[in-house]
């Protein structure tokens, strides 16, 4: 009876202190801000669903020849299904021969390949080699109801240091971005969540732990990547409609005239200031069908300047990315007036759009 007595005492003593953390941890949880509680919720319930993507490229010894595995840059992505697709941004898998993935509180490292790339939306799909248990996809938002003011949350990877989080609130919505494309992306939201290197392809939140936008790294007007207050990341609206095209098809299906354009640098040096030089005509295409010209060379090897496309429909047309946006706004099969300047005389032409 007497050990008995001892051996409850003996289980107190340490059931004792176990209790009282857990009643202090709860008391300090109700203390929180009810902006913080939404926070900490918002990432226990996603962090898993956000990934590291390492980019590896192959290099061979100088010597022994041995081709070897090295990191050349890292990124953050998200787990877009089941099915093991990953959906980053296309600079963060640019130029890579092999991609790792890791995710949180999981020291495997986990093998990918490339099915898809948009590099004009910034986008890119990679595929699993091995799918990780209790897989857990990203929840979707709609980029469409979000309001300046709300609060955003990015979750990724930045500067190498695995899962972090930044918060803050939707800056600015509907900005035409720039991107590594070499053409503008549209309806882009403004947030001044830090967003670092390293957060490039991580997820940005709403309150409610759903997605609506991919974190993407603008660089400032002084050339430095360094955050300045003023993230950017693609919209979830634009990530699903390119998503599942990258999925399927391996890229985006878009609508185009079946033409070549002369590069805006060339054409400055031209001393064009205003439309679109074109370059080169698909000789199957649409544009060649409606009578569209581009440059060609006369028998003494000199070039003369093809059609010059001023305007499509109502949209005037000063550049490339002009004419990029303005046809993006079309439907494959859509019939469009294209307006262009021939030896200095203006006319319109009527050209279907093809899939390109």
């Amino acid at each position: 009876m007497q050990k008995l007595s001892l051996l409850v005492v003996f289980s107190l003593c340490f059931s004792v202190p176990a209790f009282s953390q857990q009643q202090t941890a709860k008391k300090e949880v109700a203390m929180l801000l009810e902006t913080e509680k939404n926070s900490i919720a918002v990432f226990q319930n996603t962090a898993d669903s956000v990934v590291n993507v390492s980019n590896l490229r192959k290099t061979q010894g100088r010597f022994d020849m041995d081709v070897t595995e090295v990191q050349a840059g890292m990124g953050s992505g998200l787990v877009w299904d089941n099915l093991g697709h990953i959906v980053t941004n296309y600079h963060v898998v640019a130029d890579g021969d092999a991609f790792s993935i890791a995710f949180r509180e999981d020291k495997k490292q986990y093998r990918a390949k490339v099915v898809g790339v948009d590099p004009k939306n910034d986008l890119a799909v990679l595929k699993l080699e091995e799918i990780p248990k209790n897989l857990k996809a990203i929840s979707r938002g709609d980029s469409k109801t979000l309001l300046v003011g709300q609060k955003a949350l990015a979750i990724g990877n930045p500067l190498g240091l695995d899962h972090t989080l930044t918060t803050g609130s939707v800056s600015a919505l509907d900005r035409k971005i720039k991107g590594i494309g070499g053409v503008s992306i549209n309806g882009m939201i403004q947030t001044d969540a830090s967003i670092n290197p390293g957060n490039s392809g991580g997820a940005l939140l709403d309150s409610q732990g759903r997605l609506i936008g991919i974190n993407t790294m603008i660089y400032n007007a002084g050339g430095s990547s360094a955050s300045a207050g003023l993230g950017f990341a693609i919209p979830v609206n634009i990530v699903k409609d390119v998503v599942p095209q990258l999925i399927q098809f391996g890229k985006v299906n878009r609508p185009g005239l079946g033409i070549a354009i002369l590069e805006d640098y060339y054409a400055a040096r031209m001393g064009l200031r205003d439309g679109v030089v074109v370059k080169f005509v698909d000789p199957k295409g649409p544009a060649s069908k409606a009578g569209l010209k581009g440059i060609m060379s006369n028998r003494r090897g000199q070039y003369i300047l093809g059609d010059i496309i001023v305007g499509i429909n109502n949209e005037t047309i000063k550049s490339y990315d002009d004419l990029y946006t303005t046809v993006n706004k079309f439907k494959i099969g859509e019939t469009v007036k294209v307006k262009i300047v021939r030896e200095g005389k203006e006319r319109t032409i009527d050209v279907t759009l093809v899939q390109i």
